[in-house]
C-alpha cells in the first residue's frame, strides 16, 4: 500500500497528534508500507492566530494536488481540518477516491474558549468536513459517542498506544531530589484549554511542576510564581521528568485522549484528573489514579496508588496493536 497522510499538525509542534501520526509512519514503514506524508513543512507557513506554535501551511489547491499526483497513492488519511485537509480533501472527491480521516482535536471547545464562537457553529463546519470520509477515526468511546450524538457517521474506535520502554519507572533525577515533596507534574501545551490554573491553584504541600510550552506561559509564570516551568521537553529528558513526579495531574476538561497520562503511568505514576472525556476512557475505574470533580481529592487519593499498577496498566496499551487497527480503517482505492 502507498498510503498517503495529510496532517496541518507536524513537527516541530509536540503534541499527541504529532506523536501519534509520526508513530503509524514508523510502525508501518517498520511493516512494509509506503508512507508518505503532506505537512506544513511542505510549504511556506505562517502562525495560528492565538497559536503561533501552530503553523498553517500557505499553500493552493494546485500546489496539494501536484504533491498528491506525485506519489501516486493508493489510500489517502485526512487527518486534520486545516488548510492542507481541505485541499486533499477537495482533491480526493473530485477524483472520486474514497479516503479515511480523524478526529483528534476538539476544536469547537477550543475556538469557543478563545472567540466565543458558538460551539454548534463549529461542530456544524467539522461535521461537513468528516461527512464523505469512509472511516472516520476516533480515539475513545466516550468521543464516538458524542460524535455520534452530533450526527457523525462511520465512526472508528481508533486507540492510543504508549512506548514503555522509553517512559518507564526508574530512579528521581538529580535535579528532583530535593523538590520538597510531593512533586506534582502536568505535561503537555500551556494554553487556556488546558485548565492548567485549576492544577496550580490547588492549595497543597509540595513542588508543582509544568512541562510544556504554549501561548498562555508568561502569564501563569507570573501568576503563579511557586510552580517550576520547564519548557517543552522530549525524549530522555520528558521520560525523566515524568520520573520526577510523585502524581500526574490532568486537569483538561476539552481533551480526545490525553496520551500524556499513558505516559505517566508507563513511568509509574499515577494519574489525578477530573471525571471527563479522556481521563474516563484512558483511567476510568482502573486503580491507577483517581478522576474527581475535587481535583486536590484527587491528588490526595492518587498518591497512595502503588507506582507497580501503574506500570502493569500501560503496559496493556501497545503502538503495534494501534497501527495494525489505523490500518484496518484506511480506504484503499488501488
Amino acid at each position: 500500500m502507498r498510503l498517503l497522510i495529510v496532517t496541518d499538525a507536524w513537527f516541530p509542534q509536540v503534541n499527541g497528534v504529532v506523536r501519534t501520526l509520526s508513530t503509524m509512519v514508523e510502525q508501518l514503514r517498520a511493516a512494509g508500507d509506503t508512507v508518505e506524508t503532506l505537512t506544513p513543512a511542505d510549504f511556506r507557513s505562517v502562525p495560528c492566530p492565538t497559536y503561533p506554535e501552530i503553523r498553517l501551511a500557505v499553500c493552493s489547491p494546485g500546489a496539494v494536488a501536484r504533491r498528491i499526483e506525485a506519489f501516486r497513492p493508493t489510500a489517502v488519511h485526512i487527518a486534520t481540518e486545516g488548510p492542507l485537509g481541505f485541499w486533499a480533501r477537495r482533491y480526493a472527491l473530485r477524483r472520486g477516491w474514497p479516503f479515511s480521516t480523524s478526529f483528534h482535536t476538539r476544536f469547537p471547545e477550543y475556538i469557543h474558549a478563545r472567540a466565543r464562537i458558538p460551539i454548534a457553529w463549529s461542530y456544524a463546519l467539522v461535521r461537513w468536513f468528516h461527512k464523505p470520509a469512509a472511516s472516520v477515526m476516533v480515539p475513545t468511546q466516550a468521543v464516538l459517542d458524542d460524535l455520534d450524538a452530533r450526527g457523525f457517521r462511520n465512526l472508528k474506535l481508533w486507540t492510543r498506544g504508549v512506548d514503555t520502554g522509553v517512559f518507564r519507572p526508574g530512579p528521581k533525577p538529580d535535579w528532583a531530589k530535593d523538590l520538597p515533596r510531593p512533586v506534582m507534574l502536568s505535561v503537555g501545551r500551556v494554553a487556556v484549554e488546558k485548565g492548567l490554573p485549576d492544577f496550580l491553584g490547588l492549595d497543597r504541600p509540595g513542588t508543582k511542576l509544568v512541562v510544556g510550552d504554549g501561548p498562555a506561559r508568561a502569564d501563569l509564570e507570573k501568576a503563579y510564581p511557586d510552580a517550576r516551568f520547564l519548557g517543552a521537553k522530549f525524549g530522555a529528558e520528558l521520560a525523566e521528568a515524568y520520573r520526577a513526579a510523585d502524581v500526574f495531574v490532568f486537569p483538561s476538561r476539552t481533551d480526545t485522549f490525553g496520551l500524556v497520562m499513558l505516559e505517566a503511568l508507563a513511568s509509574g505514576v499515577p494519574v489525578a484528573a477530573y471525571p471527563v472525556m479522556g481521563p474516563i476512557d484512558v483511567v476510568g475505574s482502573a486503580p491507577v489514579g483517581c478522576l474527581d470533580e475535587d481535583l486536590g481529592r484527587a491528588v490526595d487519593q492518587a498518591l497512595v496508588v502503588p507506582p507497580e499498577q501503574c506500570r502493569a496498566y500501560a503496559e496493556t496499551f501497545s503502538w503495534t496493536a494501534c497501527a495494525e487497527r489505523f490500518r484496518s480503517f484506511l480506504a484503499p482505492f488501488a
